[in-house]
């Protein structure tokens, strides 16, 4: 028998429950399925929170062959065979869940046959697009948030079960599922199956063990390294150490918390400590060679360290800014008299005269000469 989840999801987008401001009346994914308009794009949420089932209702609006891979464990070879696959006239839509598992190569792989058309790609992730897909797909493609869903969209869905169970018992149900459908139903599912009801007692036994809500694919991950980050950023260390033991506790990958350290060691510290970027890189190399349980004093070591720093931002910011000038004017000609000048036809176009070592003079394009990037 298929899961409880699978049994009520819903065939059409009249009978999706949340994320009206995607799929209420006049809202853009209902306009888009009732017009049958292809174009390819991402869905960005919580676990939960209807990314397949969207994904599903609009490929049959289509009418299109609808293929669903997984990034975790797909590669080219799976992208190829459905490219090669005669679908007999009709559009193709793959739905890649995870599609943040996919590598830069991966990526660039898919990236021509969305182009072409060739592929109607709907992509969920529950990790932030604009960090895990590249920029050339991601252009291509429009992003849709997700939000976790309402007290009152999962008191619907759990309704739909017809499941009996007490008030006490669905009250303890909402709050476990914290805007998550999928965990809401498999506990209902759980509980049934092997207690026969559905009571808070029941929802109790069949959780395992309690658990902090810290999914490392979620929100809370990002919220939770967000708050860890800005916490060392003010030079609180207590609070930068909580967050860190928040992470640890709930199993986050030491490697992912120690490069966010070694980052913020440049990023906010830099010049006014610079021995900072070598205690974060000590520090991933202990988590790389020493790993859990042990690393975590290795972290918390480097944590009250950079809490502690002085920071200084300067390089990051000129950074930022010089970036700013390249991105609005493009690769403006660099002066002749610092190009190099490897042939006689170069030195007759002037490339290296008057080039001094110690030269006082701007090196920046002419564009750019009374630009100021670094200050101090």
């Amino acid at each position: 028998m298929e899961p409880l989840a699978a049994r009520i999801r819903p065939q059409t987008i009249q009978e999706v429950v949340g994320q009206e401001h995607l799929v209420g009346a006049g809202r853009p994914l209902r306009v888009a399925i009732e017009k049958k308009h292809k174009f390819s794009f991402i869905l960005w949420g919580p676990p939960g929170t209807g990314k397949t089932t969207i994904a599903r209702i609009y490929a049959r609006a289509l009418d299109a062959e609808l293929f669903e891979l997984s990034a975790v464990s797909a590669g080219k070879d799976d992208i190829r065979k459905i490219i090669e696959k005669d679908s007999e006239g009709k559009d193709t839509v793959l739905f890649l869940d995870e599609i943040h598992r996919f590598n830069k190569g991966q990526q660039d792989f898919l990236l021509p046959y969305v182009e072409n058309g060739k592929l109607t790609l709907i992509g969920a992730t529950t990790e932030n697009p604009s960090f895990e897909i590249i920029a050339p797909l991601l252009s291509r493609c429009r992003v849709f948030v997700l939000e976790p869903l309402s007290e009152e969209a999962l008191r619907t869905i759990i309704k739909r079960t017809k499941l009996k169970m007490k008030k006490d018992a669905f009250d303890w149900l909402l709050g476990y599922a914290n805007g998550d459908a999928r965990k809401a139903l498999g506990m209902m599912e759980g509980a049934q199956s092997l207690y026969g009801a559905v009571t808070v007692e029941t929802l109790t036994r069949a959780l395992e063990s309690p658990h902090l809500r810290y999914d490392k694919k979620g929100d809370e991950h990002y919220d939770t390294v967000s708050a860890f980050i800005k916490s060392m950023r003010a030079s609180q260390a207590d609070a930068a150490l909580y967050y860190l033991a928040r992470m640890v506790e709930a199993g986050e990958d030491p490697l992912f918390i120690a490069r966010r350290m070694v980052i913020f060691a440049s990023e906010d510290i830099g010049l006014a400590q610079p021995t900072a970027l070598v205690v974060a890189n000590a520090v991933f190399r202990a988590c790389e060679t020493v790993g859990y349980p042990e690393c975590a004093i290795n972290l918390a070591h480097g944590v009250a360290y950079l809490a502690q720093a002085k920071k200084d931002r300067s390089a990051y910011d000129a950074l930022r800014a010089a970036r700013d000038d390249v991105r609005a004017q493009g690769n403006l000609p660099i002066p002749k008299k610092i190009r190099n000048a490897v042939t006689e036809l170069m030195q007759e176009l002037g490339y290296g005269k008057e080039y001094e070592k110690y030269d006082a003079g701007s090196y920046l394009p002419d564009a750019l000469k009374k630009k100021r990037y670094f200050r101090k």
